[in-house]
């Protein structure tokens, strides 16, 4: 994929949450059904870094469970990460437990300077790598995550299966919307729209660049990266499987 393109597609995210990220994280404060599974799964202490934290409704639950350790919650949105601490201002972290939000873009080489730990026993990333355009990028991101990552932790992360859902398929969009050709993109690279109103204004409209994941680049993506996948599972939403999750451990 051409630079220009990489470049204009993160654009549009990074207009959208600029834009809408009060309002995107008034319908994101529920932690998904997945996410809860996934918590039963990971160990109660360790070192945990989260990519793409958002407003903090996992750190908020993270603490709740009287998790021990480190949570470390990364985002590019100033405006979700300040959602995120307004959210944890008023609770009582418990003892033995440290939170912290950065922000940090994962298009970059450099994000992981911004870490003051650089070995951790699990990294999450909840619906974030669907919106990273290019597979080299989406290749480099996952290369950075082994790199931070102890010998066998593990790389924890869902994306977003749209196509399980009539309505959220009727918000796929042209890609002449923004000035693009289908021939610019990658297999399973779409553009959605997101429309919100206030009470009393009239509806704006976004849109938000997803990226559909096949099993094959998945498989790919882990041989590369120095991982295997340990286990795949999918729910959230419409019939319960709108998230794919998957747990790869680092080798």
């Amino acid at each position: 994929m051409q630079s220009e393109v990489i470049q204009q597609l993160l654009d549009i995210n990074y207009q959208f949450y600029q834009t809408f990220g009060g309002a995107f994280a008034a319908t994101r404060r529920r932690v998904q059904p997945g996410i809860r599974k996934v918590l039963e799964l990971i160990p109660e202490n360790g070192y945990w870094l989260d990519l793409g934290c958002g407003s903090g409704a996992l750190a908020q639950l993270w603490m709740h469970q009287g998790r021990q350790g480190v949570y470390h919650g990364l985002d590019f949105s100033s405006v979700l990460l300040q959602e995120a601490r307004d959210l944890l201002a008023a609770e009582e972290v418990s003892p033995g437990l440290d939170i912290r939000f950065t922000e940090a873009d994962l298009l970059t080489t450099e994000w992981p300077v911004v870490l003051e730990r650089m070995k951790f026993d699990g990294v999450l990333c909840f619906a974030t790598m669907h919106h990273i355009p290019a597979y080299e990028k989406r290749l480099q991101l996952v290369r950075q995550v082994r790199e931070l990552l102890t010998d066998g932790g593990s790389f924890i992360h869902s994306n977003w299966q749209f196509q399980h859902s009539p309505r959220l398929m009727a918000r796929v969009q042209h890609w002449s919307q923004i000035g693009l050709q289908a021939g610019h993109l990658e297999e399973g690279d779409t553009l959605l729209d997101w429309r919100y109103a206030l009470p009393g204004q009239s509806e704006k409209v976004g849109f938000r660049y997803v990226h559909r994941f096949s099993e094959d680049e998945f498989e790919l993506l882990a041989h590369e990266g120095g991982f295997v996948i340990q286990d795949r599972f999918e729910s959230d939403g419409e019939g319960g499987r709108l998230g794919l999750y998957q747990i790869w451990q680092a080798v």
